[in-house]
This record gives C-alpha cells, sequence and structure tokens, in this order.
C-alpha cells in the first residue's frame, strides 16, 4: 500500500487485516524499480525477519498502491456482454486504447465531473500491475511470469467525449483528472491463485450496476500480456486495465453519473473502492 497525502505517500506492507509496516528502509516507493528489482520478495524476506518498523495507518488517507505508472494501458470490449451492450460485436483481436499517467488516484478520493459532461461512467476492471520488462513474449503460458501483482482499478469514462466528439478514439474519454482511482492494495501475483476466476462487482448510490466474473474475459491476463508484447513493451510499473463487464451507464439501462453520487466497486481478493462525484 501506499498512504499519506497527495504527492507524499509512502509505502507500507499490510500483513492481515490491519497490521502495517513501513517500507521506507528498502525503497522510497513502490514503483517499477522497487518491482523489478524483486522488491515484494524482499519485502517478503523483511517481514519474516521482523526487520521492519511497525506503521500506524488508522485515519491516513489512502494512496493509489502504485506509484505514477509509467504507462495505464487498456483493454476495450473484453466482455461479450458489455461489448453488445455499446452495441459492438465482439472483437477477434484486443482492442488498445492509452489513459493519461495522472489520471491515477487512490481508491477513496474524489472523483471530478469534468466542466460540461453529462455521461461519465464507471467501470470495474481488474488491473494488471507489470514486474519485469515483457518484449516479445514467446506465449501465453509464460506470460504471467512478467505480472508483480493485482489490483482494482477504476477506468471511470466520460462518453460523450469518448465516442460523440472522440476523432475516432477513445482516449479523450478516458484521460480526464482522477479517472482511474486505483486500490487499496497491490496483491501479489501468487498469491492470487486464478486471475480469471474473480468476481468484480460495483455498485451506484448503494444499487448494484455490475455483477461478473473475469472468467467471462474474451482474452484472459496471458492472452494479453502475451498480444500486447509483440507490438509494445510492457515496463515494469505499468498498469494493464483488462475491460469491464455489463453493466454500464452506456447501456441504457441507468443513469450517467452526478456531482455527489457515490461509486463502489471490489474485487474478490483485492479489496473495495468508493468514491464521491465533485465538481472539477
Amino acid at each position: 500500500m501506499r498512504v499519506g497525502a497527495i504527492g507524499a505517500e509512502r509505502p507500507v506492507v499490510l500483513d492481515g487485516a490491519d497490521r502495517a509496516f513501513g517500507l521506507s528502509g528498502l525503497t522510497n516507493d513502490i514503483d517499477g524499480a522497487f518491482l523489478a528489482s524483486d522488491g515484494i520478495a524482499r519485502v517478503r524476506a523483511a517481514l519474516a525477519a521482523g526487520d521492519l518498523p511497525a506503521d500506524g495507518i488508522a485515519g491516513e488517507r489512502v494512496g493509489a498502491p502504485i506509484a505514477r505508472p509509467p504507462a495505464v494501458i487498456c483493454v476495450g470490449m473484453n466482455y461479450a456482454a458489455h461489448a453488445a451492450e455499446s452495441g459492438s460485436a465482439p472483437p477477434e483481436v484486443p482492442v488498445l486504447f492509452f489513459k493519461h499517467p495522472n489520471t491515477v488516484v487512490g481508491p477513496y478520493d474524489d472523483v471530478l465531473v469534468p466542466r460540461g459532461a453529462t455521461k461519465v461512467d464507471w467501470e470495474v476492471e481488474l488491473g494488471v500491475v507489470i514486474g519485469t520488462r515483457a518484449r516479445y513474449v514467446d506465449s501465453p503460458e509464460s506470460a504471467l511470469q512478467h505480472v508483480a501483482g493485482y489490483v482494482v482499478s477504476n477506468d471511470v469514462s466520460e462518453r460523450a467525449l469518448q465516442i460523440e466528439t472522440s476523432g475516432g478514439q477513445w482516449s479523450k474519454g478516458k484521460c480526464c483528472e482522477t479517472f482511474n482511482p486505483l486500490g487499496p492494495w497491490l496483491v501479489p501475483a501468487d498469491e492470487v491463485a486464478d486471475p480469471q476466476a474473480l468476481g468484480l462487482r460495483s455498485w451506484v448510490n448503494g444499487e448494484v450496476r455490475q455483477d461478473s466474473t473475469t472468467e467471462d474475459m474474451l482474452f484472459g491476463v496471458a492472452a494479453l500480456i502475451h498480444d500486447l508484447s509483440q507490438y509494445l513493451v510492457l515496463e515494469p510499473g505499468d498498469l494493464l486495465n483488462t475491460g469491464t463487464p455489463q453493466g454500464v451507464a452506456l447501456s441504457g439501462r441507468f443513469p450517467y453519473l452526478s456531482v455527489d453520487d457515490v461509486m463502489e466497486i471490489e474485487i474478490d481478493g483485492l479489496g473495495r473502492q468508493r468514491q464521491v462525484l465533485a465538481k472539477a
């Protein structure tokens, strides 16, 4: 985890439900350099040896569990039912778009409604954090060795910017400030038995919106990393958002978000987020 004021977060490890230990003696932050240098293994060794100081985090702001990622790489329409509710056929190859890395905020931070926006939408997604450089990965079977861990990610979108005034691509509607709440934790990859067997859910103002499983992905995590690595290089610390299931406002079944609405999303074993919509 990373806790503290915006721009002044410090790294900690959560051992169990309520025991936190400081990591400042091991690393300045939880970032690509830390992950690429066997940071998670070093933390486990220090924790087992009793070398980490206790850190009281109660009442503190929770930041995104990774420092500003080098890239936020996103996959669209990766659940067949979501593609259908968007009015599209299921894609035959992964659909790729990007978010600006500065969209990443903490899991409980306010999400800002862009000025003039009328179609702000929620998207619960499994986030994958890259731990080692992935370039021309040989096969899907070897792809998961490049994963450091998994996170809860909310791919907030403004659909008018994404679709109606996009100019042919989606990133305008994805890159507004605060549009990627992340966390609360980075769960190491080996603590997630199967990334394709995780329930994921979302609520707006306490009402269920999405309730699905990563088993329904058209392209699983391993297939995505293998595919992406054939035409781009994934670097340590990169965040990969893997798509959202059906149940978003774009479907026409629910109203879009407004100021003071509350979003909540969760994924089995990865934690739960809560954001309030606020004026930009």
